[in-house]
C-alpha cells in the first residue's frame, strides 16, 4: 500500500487520470433510476484520497483549470439564449435569490438548534451548493473549520441535488412562460398543392418563419421559390416545419399531395453543407443573402443532434450542418461557400478561446468591496462564464469568430469537468474521511441536504408557479447549487436547450449572493 501511495504521490497526473477513469465507471452504476455521471469523478476521488491522504495537495491549478473551461463553454453556448430571455428569466432569478437567503438562515436556525458553530454552518452551504466561495467562509472564519463543513457537505449537496433534478428535468408541467422548443418536436416536410393566390410577402405566418418553403414546381418546371413571389393555384410547393407549423401551413396553402417533390433532383438540389467557413460562420442566415447569390434557399439548421428550422435571425455557428437547396449547377458553388469540411470544425480557434478565457479569469481576479467589510470577488468559475455569455451573445468581433463548434465545445467542456471533479475530490477525502462518521459529520450532512432541498425546492416548486418548464426550473437548479456534474446530469436525461439557459442564468448571481451568505452565516 505504501508503494502505492508514493507512486500516486509522485505521478499527479496518473493519479488524475485514474480518478477519472474510475470515477466514469462508478458515474454509470445504475442507483435505481439514477446514474450519476461525470460526478461520478467527485466520490472516486473521494475514496482514493481517504485510503491514501495527501493525494491532492498540489491540484489547485488543475482544479482552477478545469473548472474555468467548463464554465467559458458553458458560457459560450448558453450567452445567446441567455440574452434573448433576459427579460422573460427575472422571476427565475427573484426566486434563486430568496430559495438561498432563506437556505442559509434555515440552515443557520438547524445549527443553533444541535450545537454546530457558524464556520461549520458556513464552510457547509459553500459545499452543499459546491461553490467556489470557501475562500470568502475561510477568511470570514479565521480557521480552517469552514474547509471541514465544505468537504463533508460538498457530495451531500452533488446527491441530493441530483436526485432532485433527476425526479423533474423530464416531467411537462404547465409552462405557459416556456413553451416547448420548436426545435424539440424535431422538422418534417411535405408536397402541398396551392389552392389559392397567395402572395408570400404579406404572409404573417412565413414572414416569421413559422415554415419555410422550398421547390416550386410550376406548369411543369421545378424551381427554387423565391421568398418574395407571389403563389398561384395549381403550384406545387415544399413545405418545411414542426408538426404542428406544418399542418398549419398546408391548411392555409392547400391540400398535401401523396408524392415528395424534392425527389425529382434534375433541376433543384439540396445537401447538408457544414459551416466550416470564418466568412459566414457568427453571421445571421439575414445577413447572408442565400436567395441573392445563389438563388436559393436554407431549410433547416442542425446543430448538435437538434434540426432547427432556419430563420434570417439565426446566427450561424461553426459546426452547423444547413440545409441548402439550390439549382443543381450551383451546389458545388455553395459548398465551397460554407467550407463544408469537418476537418475544419474539428480544430478550434487557439487565440478566441485563450483570449476569451484570459479575459474570463481577468474579470474574476477584480474585487468590489460591498458594504459591510464584504468583498465581492466572482473567481476563476462565474467570472469565464460571464465573460463566455457576452462573447456568446456578441458572435464576432471583426474577423475574430468567439463561438466554438458544437463537438469541440462539448469536448472541452467535458474534459474541464472531469478534471475540476477529479481533483476537488482529491482534494477533500482525507477531510471527509476523518468527520464523515462522526456525530458532526452527520449533523452536517443532514445540514447539507436541508439547505439544497429548500433552496432547490424554492427555485423548483416557484419555476412551477411562474409558469417555467421542469427542464429551464432543473436548469435553474443546476445553476443555483453551482455543480457542473448537475448540469451534465440533467442534460444527459433531455437534450434540451433550456437547461444550459437556466444553468447559465443562475449561476453567476448565485455566486454573488453565496459570497454575501457565507459571511453573514459566520457571524451568526
Amino acid at each position: 500500500m505504501h508503494a502505492i501511495s508514493q507512486i500516486l504521490s509522485q505521478a499527479p497526473i496518473l493519479t488524475v487520470f485514474l480518478v477519472i477513469g474510475l470515477g466514469t465507471a462508478v458515474g454509470q452504476i445504475p442507483f435505481g433510476p439514477i446514474r450519476f455521471g461525470a460526478a461520478g469523478a467527485l466520490f472516486a476521488g473521494l475514496a482514493l484520497s481517504a485510503i491514501f491522504p495527501g493525494l491532492g495537495h498540489d491540484l489547485t491549478l488543475l482544479r482552477a483549470l478545469g473548472l474555468g473551461l467548463f464554465c467559458y463553454t458553458v458560457g459560450i453556448a448558453a450567452g445567446n439564449t441567455f440574452f434573448r430571455d433576459l427579460r422573460r428569466q427575472l422571476p427565475l432569478m427573484v426566486l434563486c435569490v430568496v430559495g438561498l437567503v432563506l437556505a442559509g438562515f434555515a440552515g443557520a436556525g438547524y445549527c443553533h438548534l444541535v450545537g454546530v458553530s457558524g464556520a461549520y454552518n458556513a464552510g457547509a452551504f459553500a459545499g452543499a451548493l459546491t461553490s467556489p466561495v470557501l475562500d470568502s467562509a475561510i477568511e470570514a472564519a479565521g480557521n480552517q473549520d469552514p474547509a471541514v463543513g465544505y468537504a463533508l457537505s460538498y457530495p451531500v449537496g452533488v446527491a441530493v441535488a441530483i436526485i432532485m433534478v433527476a425526479l423533474v428535468v423530464r416531467r411537462n408541467w404547465p409552462s405557459s412562460k416556456d413553451p416547448r422548443p420548436a426545435s424539440a418536436d424535431g422538422i418534417v416536410a411535405t408536397s402541398v398543392e396551392v389552392k389559392q393566390r397567395i402572395d408570400l410577402a404579406t404572409l404573417p405566418e412565413f414572414q416569421s418563419a413559422q415554415f419555410r418553403l422550398s421547390y416550386l414546381e410550376r406548369k411543369g418546371q421545378t424551381r427554387v421559390i423565391n421568398p418574395t413571389e407571389e403563389l398561384l393555384p395549381g403550384d406545387r410547393v415544399v413545405v418545411v416545419g414542426t408538426p404542428s407549423s406544418l399542418s398549419a401551413a398546408v391548411e392555409m396553402l392547400g391540400s398535401s399531395l401523396d408524392y415528395c417533390l424534392a425527389h425529382d433532383r434534375s433541376h433543384v438540389d439540396y445537401r447538408r453543407l457544414t459551416v466550416s467557413s470564418t466568412a459566414v460562420a457568427g453571421r445571421t442566415i439575414g445577413e447572408l443573402d442565400f436567395p441573392g447569390r445563389f438563388n436559393g434557399v436554407i431549410t433547416r439548421v442542425r446543430r448538435g443532434d437538434l434540426d432547427l428550422l432556419a430563420n434570417p435571425e439565426m446566427v450561424l455557428e461553426l459546426g452547423d450542418r444547413v440545409l441548402a437547396v439550390v439549382p443543381s449547377e450551383k451546389l458545388e458553388e455553395a459548398a465551397n461557400w460554407f467550407g463544408d469540411s469537418e476537418r475544419r470544425v474539428a480544430q478550434i480557434d487557439a487565440f478566441t478561446v485563450g483570449l476569451g478565457m484570459a479575459l474570463g479569469v481577468l474579470v474574476g481576479l477584480i474585487e468590489v468591496p460591498l458594504p459591510g467589510g464584504i468583498t465581492l470577488k466572482l473567481g476563476v468559475a462565474a467570472g469565464p462564464l460571464v465573460v463566455g455569455m457576452v462573447l456568446g451573445w456578441v458572435g464576432r468581433t471583426g474577423p475574430f469568430i468567439w463561438g466554438l463548434p458544437h463537438a469541440a465545445n462539448s469536448t472541452i467542456r467535458q474534459l474541464g469537468l472531469l478534471l475540476f471533479l477529479a481533483a476537488i475530490g482529491l482534494d477533500s477525502g482525507q477531510a471527509f474521511a476523518a468527520a464523515a462518521f462522526s456525530a458532526t459529520g452527520l449533523k452536517v450532512g443532514v445540514l447539507a441536504a436541508l439547505i439544497v432541498a429548500i433552496s432547490g425546492g424554492v427555485v423548483l416548486a416557484g419555476g412551477r408557479v411562474f409558469g417555467y418548464s421542469a427542464q429551464r426550473s432543473a436548469g435553474g437548479l443546476a445553476g443555483l447549487v453551482g455543480q457542473p456534474a448537475i448540469l451534465a446530469f440533467a442534460l444527459s436525461k433531455a437534450d434540451d436547450e433550456r437547461i444550459e439557459a437556466g444553468y447559465a442564468t443562475l449561476f453567476a448571481l448565485a455566486i454573488i449572493v453565496k459570497i454575501v451568505m457565507v459571511q453573514v452565516l459566520v457571524a451568526l
